[in-house]
């Protein structure tokens, strides 16, 4: 699915086309570096405010020095603390969150890891990058989802083009990869879960007329530190070799932005690069496979992760 006519011109979508975001409040995950910092550099320098969900403090007081150092002191921008893999943390995060914003024009589930050498399971029992990359933000996004909503505000998940990689699918009957572990389908297996959640939530929104839009994007292939820690060494040695063909981390960012800021956006459309096999160049439609949106499948995602993380909720 998707159009090879950028409806965004030639050049694509960018920035500039952002108007004034006096009062709009935005939260992002995952904002201390890469895509997530540069998307609240840009939310800022518009006139937001902007709430980061990180989970490591040193990193994110870094990082609010630096904003404050571009921005004033004065700069509407703030941490809180939580863990995605950890579900205690995220409950805990989303509270601090209501009590403190009145609104949320936008909720950017913009966090992830990425192809953990060595299978772990969090702490609510998840291998690790279905626990960060799905189940933390969909729990998150149900806990705040009212306050969305009221705000006729969005959810948007930055999915990756890695969801048409690998096996394509949702291991229901493995979800874990307790019998044959690769951190290339685990990562596999949770983009795809976070877009299926994603365009489900579109179509429950629509379907329940409600005016908060759920929307879905990728960054390409960006200079962030998104693959590091417990990674391989050949996988680390790959992405030094390749690093430097990839786009900015600051272009990496704009789909999201387009996705929180753009006032026509659409349904079942993928946003992100258009060149190069979608991983760099001018931000437009990128062609959807079908798996991503493939209903029955994403109602027994969202049931599966409502029993599993003890949350149940719907628009």
């Amino acid at each position: 699915m998707g159009t090879t006519t950028n409806p965004f011109g030639a050049d694509g979508w960018t920035p500039e086309r952002i108007g004034s975001l006096d009062d709009h409040v935005y939260v992002i995950t995952g904002a201390n570096s890469g895509t997530g910092f540069q998307a609240t550099r840009v939310l800022l320098a518009k006139g937001a405010q902007v709430v980061m969900l990180n989970r490591n403090q040193s990193k994110s007081d870094a990082a609010l020095g630096e904003l404050r150092a571009e921005f004033g002191a004065d700069a509407k921008v703030s941490f809180i603390q939580m863990d995605l893999a950890v579900l205690d943390s995220v409950r805990s995060a989303a509270a601090t969150v209501l009590e403190e914003l009145p609104r949320i024009d936008a909720l950017i589930c913009n966090a992830a890891i990425s192809q953990t050498a060595t299978r772990n399971l969090t702490v609510d029992g998840f291998e690790s990058q279905l626990g960060v990359n799905h189940m933390g933000h969909f729990v998150l996004c149900g806990l705040l989802y009212e306050r969305v909503e009221a705000s006729s505000g969005r959810v948007v998940t930055v999915g990756s083009k890695a969801y048409d990689m690998g096996k394509k699918k949702i291991h229901f009957d493995d979800l874990n990869f307790d019998a044959d572990y690769s951190p290339w389908h685990a990562y596999n297996q949770s983009k795809l879960a976070q877009m299926m959640f994603g365009y489900e939530l579109q179509r429950r929104l629509e379907a329940a007329g409600k005016n908060a839009m759920s929307q879905v994007c990728h960054p390409g292939a960006s200079r962030t530190n998104l693959i590091s820690g417990d990674v391989s060494l050949l996988n680390k040695v790959m992405i030094r070799l390749m690093k430097p063909f990839f786009q900015s981390a600051e272009r990496g960012s704009w789909p999201e932005l387009l996705c929180a800021t753009e006032a026509e956006v659409k349904s079942e459309t993928l946003y992100g690069p258009t060149k190069r096999s979608d991983t760099a160049g001018p931000v437009g439609e990128n062609k959807l496979a079908a798996h991503a949106i493939d209903r029955e499948a994403a109602a027994k995602l969202w049931a599966v992760s409502e029993e599993l993380t003890g949350l149940t909720w719907s628009p």
